[in-house]
């Protein structure tokens, strides 16, 4: 004989139990839509990439101490990462990533301006977001150096001989 609890677990007669393998968090999903890259996330949170992938898979069952560091590193309410929303994310949420890239974006054309005028008009922009949002106030321009590389392209280190 089994019974379920409340949170999807068979009971057993012999007091043990199994937990079902229903989708438990959407981490990965909330990693993509904050544009924020394994690797990024893994040095930010002090684990390995192969960390961050186990943690990932939908189905398993995570510490609340991983669920603050993920909710920690991705600035989202614990509330993104656990329920299932009717769209991808909510939508002040999906608001927020978009102007986080839209910051990135307007500090890359400050830092590139040539001419005192796009200077002033990238500055203004760069005021008028924060004024719209000010926690944008610590975000940093696009990285502008190097290229990404696809997953078959080797980086430069695996062509040096030692």
């Amino acid at each position: 004989m089994s019974t379920f609890d409340h949170a999807g677990a068979r009971v057993r007669g012999d007091g043990r139990f199994s937990v079902s393998r229903r989708r438990l968090h959407r981490l990965a999903t909330v990693r993509r839509l904050q544009g924020i890259s394994r690797v990024t996330l893994a040095r930010r949170m002090n684990v390995d990439v192969e960390e961050i992938r186990c943690q990932e898979e939908e189905t398993n069952d995570l510490p609340l101490s991983a669920l603050c560091a993920w909710q920690k590193v991705l600035d989202v309410p614990m509330a993104e990462l656990l329920v299932e929303s009717k769209d991808a994310l909510s939508q002040s949420l999906a608001q927020r990533a978009q102007l986080v890239r839209l910051m990135k974006t307007a500090l890359s054309l400050l830092r590139e301006a040539n001419s005192k005028a796009t200077r002033v008009m990238a500055q203004a922009l760069v005021d008028q977001l924060i004024e719209v949002m000010p926690e944008l106030q610590g975000v940093s321009a696009w990285n502008i150096v190097g290229t990404r590389r696809s997953l078959d392209e080797l980086g430069v280190t695996a062509l040096r001989q030692l």
